[in-house]
Formats: structure tokens, sequence, C-alpha cells
């Protein structure tokens, strides 16, 4: 059973993973290198990251240059920035990229919270979704008399107490970001 309490746990916390990423694409008002780590580029016939054709920096607070190391990708780096949905139209002065990130408006502050309050549902439906694998691995048990039907009780409980664990730090996480971005 210990194998099935490890596995659930794992599969949680990969789900909170995710959750981060895709939070950390947000941006809440300040330039932030990770809003590019979704961007790929085509670089010589590859899908690549914008960070691992050059670097990303932020001298100002709404502001991210993003200096290629080859300096005819600037075209293919701009293009794939404007179709994603990140909404910066970049500039270039033929050497380096620069997003300009204007000021969060308060309309455009709650759609981003109405996106992260997305972002959590799909978690924790998948958080929830584990629990329910995890509950049916325990009745196969059950069912092939691996453990009697006192232990699948003890285990669905302690299932549940790893699932409202998650659950609570989804929440946090969620808490966090959208005070983050209501900050500003």
């Amino acid at each position: 059973m210990k194998e099935v309490y490890k596995e659930t746990t794992n599969k949680m916390e990969k789900t909170l993973q995710v959750l981060k990423s895709n939070l950390a694409g947000i941006r809440a008002g300040r330039a932030n290198p990770h809003l590019l780590d979704r961007i790929k580029v085509d670089y010589y016939g590859t899908p690549t990251s914008i960070n691992q054709i050059g670097n990303i920096s932020s001298p100002e607070p709404r502001l991210l240059v993003i200096s290629p190391w080859e300096t005819k990708m600037i075209p293919a780096i701009e293009k794939e920035i404007m179709k994603s949905d990140i909404g910066i139209t970049p500039s270039n002065d033929g050497k380096v990229i620069r997003l300009v990130f204007p000021e969060l408006t308060e309309e455009r502050r709650k759609e981003l919270v109405k996106m992260i309050n997305k972002y959590g549902e799909e978690s924790k439906i998948a958080v929830r979704s584990i629990r329910r694998d995890a509950n049916d691995t325990l009745k196969k048990m059950k069912k092939a008399n691996e453990i009697t039907e006192d232990e699948q009780r003890i285990g669905e409980n302690q299932i549940q107490s790893i699932t409202d664990d998650h659950i609570k730090k989804i929440d946090d996480i969620i808490k966090d970001k959208e005070k983050e971005i209501m900050e500003f």
C-alpha cells in the first residue's frame, strides 16, 4: 500500500509543478523572462525555446530584452512572439529585441485572475482523478485479497488526506498569484 501512497503523491506533485509552470507564464505587471518559456522558435528545423537561442534580461521592471546569439534569428523570434498569447509587440534595433510591457488595466487583471482560477480548477480536477485512480487500485487489491477491508478503508482515508493536502496547496498557489496580479 505504501507504493500506492507514494505513486499518488508523486503524480499530485507533478500536477502542482504543471500548475506552477503555467502560472509562471502569466504576467503580473512586471516583465518576467519565464513569460517566453512556452514560445518555441524554428532554429535550424528544431522548435527551440527563446532562452536557448539568446540571452533574456530584464533591465527595467516592465522591459524584457532578448539578445539572440545570431542576429539572423531576430525576425523568427519576433514572428513567434507575435503569434503567441502574451499580447506584446516586439521592437528591434538589429541587435536586440525589446518587449515593453504596458501597465495592466483593472479589466486585464480580472481576466488574468479568471485564467488563473481556470488553471487552478483544472489542477484540482487532475488531483481528484489521481485520487480516484488510487482508490480503484485499492479496490482491486481488496478484490485480489492482497489487503483486508479495514486496510482498504485506512488506505482510502490516507489517500483522501493526501488529496486534501494537495488541493490546499493548489488554493494557496492560486491565492498568491491572484494577490501578485492585483497588487500593482
